[in-house]
Formats: C-alpha cells, sequence, structure tokens
C-alpha cells in the first residue's frame, strides 16, 4: 500500500537533510522518538512499538525503515520531484496490498502527525 502527503511548503533538500535526522523525530511527530543509536541505525519508539530504525540521506531528502516491521514500513520526505517540484512530498509505504482499516488509520494518523510537524518546523 502507498499514501501520499503533500505539504505545501518550499524548502531545500539541504534543509530537509539538516533538520530532519534520528535526534530531532520528537520535533516533528508525538507518537515517535530516538532510542539510541545501533551501528548504522537507530532503536525507536513509534505507536506501534520499539523498532530497529534505518535512516539514510537520500536523493531529494530523508528516508525512514522500521527494520523489524512485517510491513516493512517505510517513508520519504522529499523536495524537487514530482508530483509537486516545489512542495515537501511526504510518501509512505507498506509491503501489502490490504490491511484492516484500523491499520490503514493508524498509518494515516501517524502521517498526519509528520505532516503537522513538517508544517510547524518548516
Amino acid at each position: 500500500m502507498e499514501f501520499f502527503r503533500i505539504i505545501d511548503k518550499q524548502v531545500t533538500e539541504e534543509l530537509i537533510k539538516e533538520k530532519i535526522n534520528p535526534e530531532s523525530l520528537d520535533k516533528f511527530t508525538e507518537s515517535m522518538f530516538f532510542l539510541e543509536n545501533k551501528n548504522s541505525d537507530f532503536s525507536g519508539a513509534t505507536l506501534w512499538g520499539e523498532f530497529l530504525i534505518s535512516y539514510d540521506k537520500i536523493n531529494g531528502g530523508v528516508r525512514f525503515t522500521l527494520l523489524d516491521c512485517p510491513n516493512a514500513l517505510s517513508w520519504t520526505i522529499t523536495t524537487g520531484f514530482p508530483p509537486e517540484r516545489t512542495k515537501i512530498i511526504l510518501h509512505c509505504t507498506i509491503n501489502r496490498t490490504k490491511k484492516p482499516q484500523e491499520f490503514v488509520d493508524e498509518i494515516n494518523a501517524f502521517l498526519d502527525e509528520w505532516e503537522t510537524g513538517l508544517n510547524s518546523q518548516f
């Protein structure tokens, strides 16, 4: 499944990479925070529990992935590319085509938090 949010903020890729990192998660969401570094990844708390999370600076912004999540939840925060080159794109995926509506609602609430945080921080 795939989820998109378009945030009407004009920022640079460099600013996204500078401001969004494992240690700054609590500035962007209420339900997620950094616990500790684990080699090149980190341990973090989410509304679904504690996970090993990867963080990567990618072309256009950043990507997070819940490495031990059975749904392979991953999200990116980017700018400079379609569908809106001058806005922030929040894109989230899981490795399933269908999930119970309750889980879909939780993902949407998670993205609502990120959208609110991105709007307030940029």
